[in-house]
């Protein structure tokens, strides 16, 4: 019998899908109408691609994709190495060995999570610094008076972002690589060490290779990541392809160079994707059975300078993806208090808290709307407009806002030349340069996030349940306004939480969408640091970083009740 991946949208048991499917077609069409909402800006952005004189393609061609492309391969490449050593060894750690502090440190691996690409980079660029604590301890050192005197590594490098970029992104692989340890490793593990295996033959020849699927979809996300940053890159001053898109937008002016760009990054997603997606049919193949994580596996106690050396290797990633950007800003902060009364400061905050908010509504309600759809119709076409809404996560935030402005302008030139032909009413820019823009951009790109919190919920409710509230005289409408949503409140919680939180990280599409003097904690950040000021956006640093940690303090708690993963 074949079976059936976690990951699909809808549930199996129980539905008759041709009445369901005839008989609630508003439910349909409204999932659909989601589904083109996610699609319209890559469909715009396409369109400019492909329609255009290509008159900047040669400059492009020949200039610019070169550099940038082989750039961008580059820092994925060191990224993709990065995260992978790190967050193997450090799940393999805590998860086979025992040593000082490992309780501690299993869910500290975690915290990186919090701290956004861009704010590490301006942490990391601060704390190495000429002017930094660790240039200035190697000038004290050695008597050292002058750059001139010594040499330094430069982090504004490529090689300097990828190590920025993988110290705050390696759990996505930790969290993939520890939970196939955990699950996988008990059995198998036990069975090479009885046939006298030692422990690196076991990790190297047995583990490893079983979880190299976890590890490709992990760094898969990653790889996702890099793709998506601007904030990090650019004050890095490393050129790649998500920048090229930037520069040929506002230097160059060309809209169509841009888009070509953009279409040439969303193919290289869709590559990863499609990775991800294969990694995790491979994973499923291994897939171990639940009631095996209630024994504990047996660890290898360490002792001596073996215990002090995974201590230090399991503390490092802390250290340098959690405890240096907040040393860097909780250092600023305190030395730049009366920022705290500065009115740009609160109205950043105002207007996080405002957007974020609002995003966590429609967001929710979107995915409420598409997982109900779901539920009522089992169809291939509703599965394919539930996945295609779910799409725009897999859309970087670069992508995704350029091909929401160019979709929005046009959508109001049109209207502005209706209404002034029609009744000589000049509607102007309703959408375009709107706080709704950035609303509408984070739904589309965080959809997922809140379908895959409220799958989460719904996989935890019988499946007939709403079909015995009607079989009782309640509407469809009536069944999931007095039974589901009542049922699902803590998984709409978790999905609206999921959502505020990655809006207010959110830079990329905020830059392109926000109106004039419209700013965010995020990009309240990214002016700052753009001046050369990092300092002064300390304190709302600070803010997004304490805000990010709500999710991973609950991802930190839940990994502590499980008492075979973490204890």
């Amino acid at each position: 019998m074949q079976e059936t991946s976690r990951n699909d949208f809808v549930p199996t048991e129980g539905i008759a899908p041709r009445a369901r499917r005839e008989r609630h077609p508003a439910a349909f069409l409204l999932a659909l109408a989601i589904a083109t909402v996610v699609l319209v800006p890559v469909a715009v952005l396409a369109t400019i691609a492909t329609t255009g004189t290509g008159a900047d393609w040669p400059h492009l061609a020949r200039n610019v994709l070169p550099g940038s492309a082989v750039t961008t391969a580059w820092l994925l490449l060191m990224v993709a190495g990065g995260t992978a050593s790190i967050g193997v060894t450090a799940a393999w750690l805590v998860v086979a060995y025992d040593f000082p502090l490992r309780r501690t440190l299993a869910w500290a691996l975690v915290l990186p999570l919090a701290v956004p690409t861009y704010l590490a980079a301006y942490a990391f660029g601060e704390f190495f610094h000429f002017t930094g604590p660790v240039q200035g301890a190697v000038r004290a050192l050695f008597g050292y008076q002058t750059m001139r005197d010594y040499w330094f590594p430069d982090i504004r490098t490529t090689g300097g972002a990828a190590i920025v970029l993988s110290s705050v992104l390696y759990p996505y692989v930790y969290l993939t690589a520890r939970v196939v340890f955990i699950m996988q490793g008990r059995n198998i593990a036990d069975v090479a060490r009885t046939l006298g295996a030692s422990p690196a033959k076991v990790f190297f020849r047995i583990l490893l290779p079983v979880a190299r699927p976890a590890i490709l979809a992990g760094v898969a996300l990653v790889l996702m990541e890099t793709i998506n940053d601007i904030g990090a890159v650019e004050y890095l001053g490393v050129r790649t392809l998500t920048f090229s898109v930037y520069s040929t937008w506002l230097n160059r002016g060309s809209l169509e160079g841009a888009a070509q760009i953009a279409m040439l990054m969303l193919v290289l997603v869709l590559g990863l994707v499609w990775a991800e997606q294969w990694a995790r049919r491979k994973q499923r193949f291994h897939g171990a059975r639940a009631t095996q994580m209630k024994s504990k596996p047996p660890r290898v106690k360490l002792s001596g300078w073996r215990a002090a050396l995974a201590t230090v290797s399991a503390a490092l990633p802390v250290v340098a993806g959690f405890g240096i950007p907040l040393y860097v800003f909780g250092d600023y902060a305190s030395r730049r208090l009366d920022q705290i009364a500065n009115p740009a400061l609160h109205a950043a905050f105002v207007n996080s808290i405002l957007t974020a908010g609002a995003t966590a509504l429609l967001t929710v309600a979107a995915a409420l709307a598409v997982m109900n759809a779901a539920r009522l119709s089992r169809s291939a076409a509703m599965t394919a407009v539930a996945r295609l809404a779910a799409g725009g996560y897999a859309v970087p935030g670069t992508i995704l806002g350029l091909g929401l402005l160019f979709a929005l302008t046009q959508f109001d030139n049109t209207l502005d030349t209706f209404m002034r032909d029609s009744f000589g009413i000049s509607t102007g820019l309703l959408l375009t340069g709107s706080a709704g823009a950035v609303v509408l951009a984070c739904s589309i790109r965080f959809l997922a996030l809140a379908e895959g919190a409220i799958r989460s919920g719904l996989e935890k409710l019988p499946p007939n349940i709403d079909e015995a509230a009607r079989s009782l005289g309640r509407s469809p409408l009536g069944s999931a306004r007095e039974i589901l949503l009542p049922l699902l409140r803590p998984a709409l919680f978790t999905a609206a939480v999921l959502v505020f939180v990655d809006t207010v990280k959110e830079l990329s599409a905020t830059i392109l969408l926000r109106p004039f003097g419209f700013s965010t904690l995020a990009t309240h950040v990214y002016e700052n640091a753009s001046r050369g000021v990092v300092e002064d956006g300390a304190i709302a640093a600070l803010l997004i970083i304490v805000t990010a940690l709500i999710p991973v303090v609950l991802l930190s708690g839940a990994l502590m009740r499980d008492g075979d993963a973490a204890m």
